[in-house]
């Protein structure tokens, strides 16, 4: 009896041992290594996406045989997805029962073994309705979009997780803005061209989670997709829905933090050009009687340049002379009333008798900051359109009146007379070089101040002495240059400052930026809910508009 006991329960524990053993060993464990997303902001509006994720399959798990991406929109071709594992094709791809609008990749006999790895890649094309219209610039559009995330009970260990956003062919380098990163990214992402000439922008975190839903961020102008492929939306139902759902769940507080977040966005906008937001505020009329340098404040010139039209003003008014080009020094003119000048012009040059170059350019950008916020005053209950119309109207006139004048004479003098005004053109240094590149041009009487080479008998056609400051230029016996000669000299002006004078520009400016328009915390008010399951995911898009993937994985 007790032999049978014993043989009737090992056969039991056999039985049960069998039955229990499938369940149990019927689990998902790895970890993510490395992932890289391309996000592809295409000129059709559209968004393309390549996936590289590299799996760890853990040695007591079941082999990895299915994989599921998410995907922001319903609104794409499953035909048109291609995957591959290790290289190989994979032909499985179906729409995912766990992920909302995600694909399921069945691996199949490529299946990743317990204790094996394995290189996923995934490119999704053409994904539609991914645009809306940023919130605080109706003229830009804004592009979130959330990777693809995995359950934290199959995933562990950290990810070098690397975005990279493909910008739509022709946005300018200073165009795009991005918006803030994820906690545990660096706060500005790396910037450059990719291999097709499009700006990109790339966040990058060693030790990243793949169980973590991250949202990244920019905005670019509108212009550059069709407008018909800008979702006129900013909220869907169902992210309008998992909103509510959660709001009522955790309550007043909750509702308070999204308050509190939501009016720190519209209290800060994220423009990191220098020019503050209130001066983009519309108001009635334009503002007449601003001088080049300041309409060059109102059309968002670079830096450099308005340094250069503020040398130029200086030398014509005869307050300064350059010592020296390269690196650039002025010696001011110790005859010339003060009063003359304006008071940037002042800080201008208070700025270059500073020696150090680094004070210098403190007191440069000091001087610019000024400089703004009094535009900026000038510019109140103004309409800042109509105002830019008719700053770009006159710098038109004063070019018409170079390239119409009769003769050599008259056009070096309405150019002398205009040039800070001709310097606003986007196209100033081609223009410069085609009206002078023919014939000789007869130089302004203050040219001597801005080319301290000339006097000492630069001039191939005449050594006459030019008077230092006369009421009225004359060019009856003015000395000449060729014409290529002068055009390069006044368009080299900006390279040669900003190269001797401010350095970088791009750090320049920033520490401009940093005082007149600070950038802002938050650059997008959405926020994400994910269920206990961590297969569901909702987008709550109420302010910048959003894209997000939905978690996958986790079969």
């Amino acid at each position: 009896m007790i032999k049978k006991s014993v043989s009737l329960f090992i056969s039991l524990w056999a039985l049960l041992w069998g039955l229990c053993l499938p369940s149990y060993a019927q689990t998902y464990q790895f970890s993510i290594p490395k992932e890289i997303v391309h996000a592809y902001w295409n000129e059709d509006g559209t968004l393309s996406l390549n996936y590289e994720i590299w799996f760890a399959n853990s040695p007591t798990a079941d082999p990895i045989d299915f994989i599921d991406i998410g995907v922001p929109t319903s609104h794409y071709d499953l035909s048109a997805v291609k995957a591959y594992i290790n290289g190989v094709q994979i032909t499985s791809i179906e729409t995912s029962p766990y992920v909302k609008n995600g694909i399921a990749l069945g691996l199949g006999a490529y299946s990743i073994p317990p204790g094996s790895s394995g290189v996923v890649t995934v490119f999704i094309p053409s994904i539609r309705n991914v645009l809306y219209l940023d919130s605080s610039d109706s003229n830009y559009v804004s592009a979130v979009f959330s990777p693809t995330w995995f359950g934290s009970e199959y995933v562990s260990g950290f990810t070098d997780l690397t975005v990279v956003y493909h910008f739509p062919k022709g946005v300018q380098p200073e165009e795009p803005r991005w918006h803030q990163s994820p906690g545990s990214f660096p706060s500005q992402p790396q910037t450059g061209f990719d291999s097709e000439g499009r700006i990109f922008y790339s966040w990058n975190n060693p030790q990243a989670s793949a169980s973590t839903q991250y949202k990244f961020g920019a905005s670019f102008p509108k212009q550059y997709v069709p407008q018909s492929a800008i979702v006129a939306r900013s909220i869907d139902l169902d992210a309008l829905l998992n909103l509510l759902f959660s709001l009522v769940c955790w309550s007043i507080p909750v509702l308070f933090v999204l308050v509190f977040v939501y009016s720190l966005f519209k209290a800060q906008r994220r423009k990191l050009e220098y020019l503050p937001p209130k001066i983009a505020i519309e108001g009635n009329g334009i503002k007449r009687g601003l001088t080049a340098v300041e309409a060059a404040i109102l059309l968002e010139q670079p830096l450099d340049k308005v340094l250069t039209m503020i040398l130029f003003s200086v030398i014509k008014k005869g307050a300064a002379r350059v010592k020296s080009k390269n690196p650039l020094e002025l010696e001011r003119e110790i005859d010339s009333p003060i009063e003359k000048l304006r008071p940037y012009e002042v800080k201008f040059l208070e700025a270059f008798e500073m020696p150090d170059k680094r004070e210098r350019q403190e007191a440069l950008q000091e001087m610019i900051i000024e400089l703004v916020r009094s535009v900026q005053n000038k510019m109140r209950g103004f309409s800042r359109k109509e105002t830019i119309m008719y700053y770009k109207e006159i710098v038109n006139r004063a070019w018409k009146q170079v390239e119409e004048a009769e003769t050599p004479e008259i056009k070096s003098e309405k150019f002398s007379e205009a040039m800070e005004w001709t310097m606003l053109d986007k196209d100033y240094d081609d223009r410069t070089r085609r009206v002078f590149e023919r014939g000789p041009v007869y130089v302004p009487t203050w040219w001597h101040r801005y080319d301290p080479l000339f006097t000492s008998g630069a001039s191939p056609s005449s050594t006459t002495s030019l008077p230092s400051a006369p009421k009225a230029p004359t060019y009856t016996s003015a000395p000449r240059l060729p014409g290529a000669d002068f055009a390069a000299s006044v368009v080299n002006g900006v390279q040669n400052l900003s190269a001797s004078v401010i350095g970088n520009l791009s750090d320049f400016t920033s520490k401009v930026t940093n005082k007149t328009n600070p950038p802002p915390i938050p650059a997008s008010s959405s926020r994400s809910y994910r269920s206990g399951g961590g297969c569901a995911c909702a987008c709550a898009c109420a302010c910048a508009g959003c894209a997000c993937a939905c978690a996958g994985g986790g079969r």
